[in-house]
């Protein structure tokens, strides 16, 4: 199936063009298609410290599924370097940027910010992991955060809350959740973030598979490890 894609600013003068066509496989997304796009344009991917993506002239999760003839577009920061928006609660496919989820909870009110990032360890258990692979039922997940951030909101004094968790293939050291609180004063945020954190892996629906150095593989369970994973 054929797509269309935008291209602006700086990654307009990398491409050499303002407007694409390509060809994608059935059941491609947005994700997939920018990472083709990274492939082909190398310098696109570290062009900008942060991309905000969009379908059919609306912003949209990376996760979003590609249909023929839909116009795709990957806006680079504005002027100023802010982007126009930031989605407090996503599920990404992408690298994530702690540094925009500071910026969004962040208030004159706020004497504190707490950011909590996961990041993916080269053991658990006692066995080598090479690396992890997270899968996620994102319709529902994002919800789920939310709620997860009005039960906190309702239980401290705190601000904003913000979390993005990353889904598919990650390596060894690279960051596979976020969690930013804002709040009065640091001792709410601290709590808040970890109850959230907490909360997050009993009853988000979100799945970390372990591939160990040996080959093996293996689908982990918060019941059966309860030993924190990130």
């Amino acid at each position: 199936m054929q797509v269309t894609v935008r291209f602006f600013a700086l990654h307009r003068d990398i491409v050499g063009a303002s407007e694409l066509q390509r060809e994608v496989p059935e059941g491609s997304t947005l994700g997939d298609l920018w990472q083709r796009l990274g492939d082909e344009y190398p310098a696109l991917i570290p062009a900008t410290r942060s991309v905000m993506f969009a379908l059919n002239q609306s912003y949209a999760d990376p996760s979003s599924e590609l249909h023929d003839g839909d116009e795709a577009a990957f806006i680079p920061p504005v002027s100023g370097g802010q982007l126009v928006e930031v989605a407090p609660f996503a599920i990404s496919e992408q690298p994530l940027d702690g540094t925009l989820l500071h910026e969004y909870v962040q208030t004159p009110q706020d004497g504190a910010v707490v950011l909590f990032t996961g990041v993916v360890r080269d053991n658990f258990g006692g066995r080598a992991t090479d690396y992890l692979v997270y899968q996620a039922y994102a319709a529902m997940a994002v919800p789920v955060l939310q709620q997860i951030a009005a039960e906190a909101q309702s239980k401290w004094e705190i601000g904003r809350v913000a979390v993005h968790h990353r889904i598919g293939r990650l390596a060894i050291g690279e960051t596979a959740v976020i969690v930013a609180v804002a709040a009065p004063h640091r001792g709410a945020a601290f709590e808040a973030a970890a109850y959230i954190m907490d909360r997050i892996k009993e009853i988000a629906p979100i799945w970390k598979q372990e591939h160990w150095s040996d080959g093996e593989t293996e689908w982990v369970g918060e019941r059966e490890n309860p030993e924190p994973r990130t």
